[in-house]
């Protein structure tokens, strides 16, 4: 059963998320708050698999609140996707940075919001669709300038051309046609450059891949 936690300040928005999570027979909603102080103090208590985590919220904005879990070590298996009005939300990719496994609108298709909770269970992240490539390439040329490759000095040339791809959006599957090998290949390639970083999830990956300049806004190819 995946457990699963809502943080929105609209209550109806909260009611309608939970009605259509409830309805599945492998998802549960166990919590839900109407702010991030009550997310991280819900999330603490009850260790949901998935918090489905709002932007704009009172009294503790979605993005602080979502640093503090997941920078909290105890909370190392609670994944954090983030709801935002519009698709080119400005705080989207720092909270991707910030440890957020994606980002969703909050005027979804059912079936997205259910495919994206069991998707960041299984450790994936929700970095496929061409909106997100577009979102995640415009706010990294707005971030830092690219840090030292020497971040990058432990993987082998297969791990680095794998993490340019799964940095320009492309699922294992796509990855596994443009490389010529199995997708159960392409996933541990995906899995150990992910280890060797230490990042948490694929999200934080793709954040890496642009952040080290091994990929560049535009590059979607």
């Amino acid at each position: 059963m995946i457990r699963v936690l809502l943080a929105d300040d609209q209550s109806l928005v909260r009611a309608g998320f939970k009605a259509l999570l409830d309805a599945q027979a492998d998802i549960e909603v166990v919590g839900e708050a109407a702010d991030g102080d009550e997310a991280v103090r819900l999330v603490r208590q009850l260790r949901p698999d998935v918090v489905l985590m709002d932007i704009r919220m009172p009294v503790l904005d979605g993005l602080e609140a979502t640093r503090r879990i997941t920078g909290d070590a105890g909370l190392d298996g609670v994944k954090v996707v983030m709801l935002t009005t519009f698709e080119l939300d400005e705080y989207v990719f720092e909270a991707i940075r910030s440890g957020a496994s994606g980002f969703l609108v909050k005027d979804t298709e059912p079936e997205e919001l259910l495919r994206a909770v069991r998707a960041v269970v299984d450790g994936d992240a929700l970095l496929s669709p061409g909106v997100t490539r577009r979102l995640i390439a415009e706010f990294a040329a707005r971030s830092k300038e690219p840090a030292a490759a020497e971040t990058l000095s432990e993987l082998t040339e297969r791990e680095r051309e794998v993490m340019a791809l799964v940095g320009i959006g492309l699922s294992n599957e796509e990855i596994a046609r443009r490389l010529v090998v199995s997708p159960l290949t392409a996933k541990t390639h995906v899995s150990r450059t992910m280890v060797k970083l230490g990042a948490r999830d694929r999200a934080q990956l793709v954040v890496l891949a642009y952040e080290s300049g091994l990929v560049r806004p535009g590059w979607l190819g």
